[in-house]
């Protein structure tokens, strides 16, 4: 039997809202209350005047294009590594000998910050490239510099929602172990189970994520009574959603909401998330209280060296 679709968006259930207040640092209390709401009410939301130029977003893609088109023994030449940098292939296997066992009908690209071989810190060392495709490496650098503001507006966006100082989430965020990915979706017209779908169900395991999403629909999520609801592209918008971190951070009052992708298009459809994470050393517990319901909170080098070795097995992460 084939999944369900999805309604259209009723767009009052997912807000828009404007950034650029809090890129500038002029954000007034009605600012702070719609992305509080946002984040109570949906744990989704888009955003506008962001500054991220739609020339670079459109390079970027370029070159994706570019690299996903190469045949499949040339993109393995640079498999994805254990600190989740490289190629995921197509197909690959997610979540291996649990019961949502699955594999998700996309392969991607990632990327992370430079930084050295740290033993202490296992998920921290170089990226890895493709041979020959300059243009793609210096496209990915130049839009993981570009999207940094809107990141920092989007922390100090947070902190202030959840009743902290603008700078409240600066010192777990230093030296954030932030990812980024370039995915690509073929299309697939009738899938039959939610065990093969362009991404499964699963809501992220960071902060927060920043997505670009190009034109083709595909971006489901679920709402509070069960049902998923089609996310579509807006012109000149990111999607914004809260993650499984910051969902602990503020025990609950934040929705990291499930959601997954179907790409019933009819051709490829590209997407470019960046999923915020914190530093190795933040701790992963309520705000206020680091001990939840008697057990310590975990590090967040921890907690995503566990959360990551059984979202993708095929990292091999130790």
């Amino acid at each position: 039997m084939a999944i369900p679709l999805s309604r259209r968006l009723d767009f009052s259930e997912i807000p828009q809202i404007d950034i650029a207040p809090f890129l500038e640092g002029t954000a007034s209390t009605d600012d702070v209350a719609a992305i509080a709401a946002a984040c109570t009410d949906v744990g989704f939301f888009y955003v506008r005047n962001h500054d991220v130029s739609q020339s670079l977003i459109a390079d970027l893609r370029r070159e994706a294009q570019g690299f996903f088109e190469k045949p499949m023994d040339e993109k393995m030449r640079i498999p994805i590594d254990p600190r989740l940098r490289g190629y995921l292939p197509l197909d690959y296997a997610s979540y291996e000998n649990e019961k949502r066992e699955a594999k998700s009908h996309q392969e991607g690209f990632w990327i992370g910050y430079d930084r050295p071989v740290d033993v202490d810190k296992p998920l921290e060392g170089p990226n890895i490239w493709p041979v020959g495709h300059s243009d793609f490496k210096d496209m990915m650098l130049r839009y993981q510099s570009a999207v940094e503001p809107l990141t920092l507006a989007l922390q100090s966006g947070f902190a202030q929602a959840f009743g902290l100082p603008a700078d409240g989430f600066a010192e777990p965020f230093h030296e954030a172990m932030t990812r980024l990915k370039i995915n690509h979706y073929p299309p697939q017209d009738n899938p039959e189970s939610v065990k093969h779908i362009g991404v499964v169900p699963h809501s992220d395991s960071g902060a927060f994520t920043i997505l670009w999403q190009d034109d083709g629909d595909g971006l489901e999520i679920q709402n509070k009574s069960g049902e998923w609801i089609g996310a579509p592209s807006i012109p000149d918008t990111f999607v914004i959603n809260i993650g499984n971190i910051m969902q602990i951070w503020t025990n609950g009052q934040f929705s990291s909401t499930p959601h997954r992708v179907i790409n019933r298009g009819g051709r490829d459809r590209y997407s470019i998330p960046v999923f915020v994470y914190p530093g190795h050393d933040a701790v992963i517990a309520p705000i206020g209280n680091n001990e939840a319901d008697g057990e310590p909170g975990l590090l967040c080098g921890d907690y995503l060296r566990e959360t990551w070795r059984r979202t993708f097995p095929v990292a091999n992460i130790q």
